[in-house]
């Protein structure tokens, strides 16, 4: 995700009512629920140091830290960081201000690497891959939560391309699809959506 002026700028605009798509915000609770329930599926049982890649307005490091993570994340929008900080405030969190493809945080610090929706926008998806590796400690977990998306001009990074990628620089990769949960996303939905699940060498 570039660092541009007018990308941050866009979505710094988009702040505002991020959090109005029900998988943004979370605030139905069913959706809240079925969001928890994936986590307790992706992330390890031992809370551990988690980095959460372009994390917009914070509602997976809310859950993540729920769920005894202590949290760092980043975005490159600072109205995103600002509702963030807002919604884990008095949790084990801390947000910067960073590009997600190249973030400001030391390598082999984290037990866990979480982002969703960010590589489909990145200009180098495995150049970024590779450096969220190099961000886990060994054993440590990479979550991806992707997808292709619209059916005129599809944009994203299909499934099959991602999990070829992770196979080449970790191991016990899953793929899990997640199309057919539409609590997840507060409706029915027809195109490309899945996480990827894999650990560090």
């Amino acid at each position: 995700m570039s660092t541009s002026p007018s990308r941050s700028t866009t979505w710094d605009a988009a702040a505002a009512d991020f959090d109005d798509e029900p998988d943004h915000g979370l605030r139905d609770p069913a959706v809240r629920a079925a969001w928890g329930r994936r986590l307790d599926g992706w992330l390890p049982e031992r809370p551990g140091d988690l980095l959460d890649l372009g994390c917009g307005t914070g509602s997976l490091s809310l859950l993540a830290a729920e769920r005894g993570h202590r949290v760092t994340g980043v975005d490159f929008a600072p109205a995103m960081l600002e509702r963030a900080r807002r919604k884990l405030a008095g949790h084990d969190a801390d947000f910067l201000l960073g590009d997600a493809a190249a973030p400001p945080v030391e390598q082999g610090a984290y037990d866990v690497v979480l982002a969703r929706h960010v590589l489909w926008a990145l200009p180098d998806t495995e150049a970024a891959l590779r450096r969220w590796v190099s961000l886990l400690r060994p054993g440590g977990r990479l979550v991806l939560i992707e997808g292709v998306w619209g059916e005129l001009s599809p944009t994203g990074v299909p499934g099959e391309r991602l999990v070829a990628l992770a196979r080449d620089v970790l191991d016990d990769v899953r793929h899990e699809p997640l199309s057919q949960d539409a609590l997840l996303w507060g409706k029915q939905v027809s195109d490309e959506r899945y996480a990827v699940i894999a650990a560090a060498r």
